[in-house]
């Protein structure tokens, strides 16, 4: 009697987060479908921006709060739901809230964001990962609990690698959640920074590629090599105690 209890508690549960997995898709893939629906990224646009800067900063001025507020939310669903735009949004950090206001807005809303989508890639895709991949999923498991910080900091800075998919494999991980927000707290405030900065001087950008020049593409690719020092350090000192 006690074991049918349990299983039918246990089923129960099944059910219940099945229902809430799908509770979940149902409202993103709604969300996803609203913006979409109502053009929403047609705001999103370099000459957009330029138009309604007076506008922005009227309202900023007028209403700072709440301005602030709202522009952190929206930038937080942005990212989470991995919609286009996120330059876009920095760059208007940059031309509302000034460099360092902007570019710490940016940060806190770019972060919370992200890792809300670490957090549904987890809830939803976890499970299924583990399952279908196995052993190999294991051993990068273990990879990323051992140079976690370090991995983090590299696919963050360097700008190979799509933002919403560093946020999709980490979720998908055993990386610790303290791990991954650190990582990316620290690892997007350069690129944070170098948008608000040209958002700063919104005026003179006549296209987005003007921002990501070769040389500051460079330079963060070279600050994500330089997070994988301690990792290469580790092996080389460990590949030494094995040869000696």
């Amino acid at each position: 009697m006690t074991c049918l209890r349990l299983c039918r508690s246990q089923g129960e549960s099944i059910v219940m987060d099945m229902k809430k997995r799908i509770m979940i898709l149902l409202l993103i893939t709604g969300a996803i479908a609203v913006f979409y629906f109502l053009d929403l990224q047609q705001f999103l646009t370099l000459s957009s921006l330029k138009e309604n800067r007076q506008s922005l900063l009227l309202a900023y001025q007028s209403h700072t709060a709440a301005f602030t507020l709202g522009f952190i939310l929206i930038y937080i669903v942005q990212t989470a739901l991995s919609l286009p735009g996120a330059a876009i949004l920095t760059l208007a950090g940059g031309a509302i809230f000034g460099v360092a206001m902007g570019t710490l807005w940016v940060n806190i809303g770019a972060s919370t964001g992200a890792l809300l989508a670490f957090l549904l890639a987890r809830t939803l895709l976890r499970d299924w990962v583990m399952k279908r991949f196995g052993e190999k999923m294991k051993a990068f498991d273990r990879g990323l609990s051992k140079n976690g910080l370090s991995y983090l900091l590299f696919l963050r800075l360097v700008p190979l690698f799509p933002f919403f998919l560093v946020n999709l494999a980490c979720g998908v991980t055993g990386l610790s959640i303290r791990t991954y927000l650190a990582g990316t707290v620290i690892g997007i405030l350069p690129g944070s920074f170098v948008y608000a900065n040209a958002g700063a001087s919104l005026a003179s950008i006549e296209n987005i590629s003007q921002v990501s020049s070769p040389r500051v593409l460079t330079s963060l690719a070279l600050l994500g090599i330089f997070a994988l020092v301690p990792v290469i350090y580790r092996k080389w000192n460990k590949a030494n105690d094995i040869t000696s």
